[in-house]
């Protein structure tokens, strides 16, 4: 049976290694959505949480960058609209 590749991030690139898009990618998307289906308070709380190590990660991967804002990026997309 072959291995199925998770659509987690790759790091410190935060690149998804299924797709090689900036994580999350779409997949991922609708896979923290599943599991956060009835917590979005949850949800929310966990992407801040990945989206302040990715910002250590890419800042150390590019030292003298200032980094784009990432909150659309990792949190604008779980937002209730």
């Amino acid at each position: 049976m072959p291995v199925r590749r998770q659509h987690s991030p790759l790091r410190p690139s935060w690149r998804c290694p299924v797709c090689g898009i900036l994580w999350p990618c779409s997949a991922a998307k609708l896979r923290l959505l599943g599991e956060y289906r009835e917590d979005r308070p949850g949800l929310l709380a966990h992407l801040a949480t990945v989206q302040q190590a990715a910002e250590a990660d890419l800042t150390a991967l590019n030292p003298g960058v200032a980094l784009p804002d990432l909150t659309p990026r990792f949190v604008g997309w779980a937002e209730a609209r």
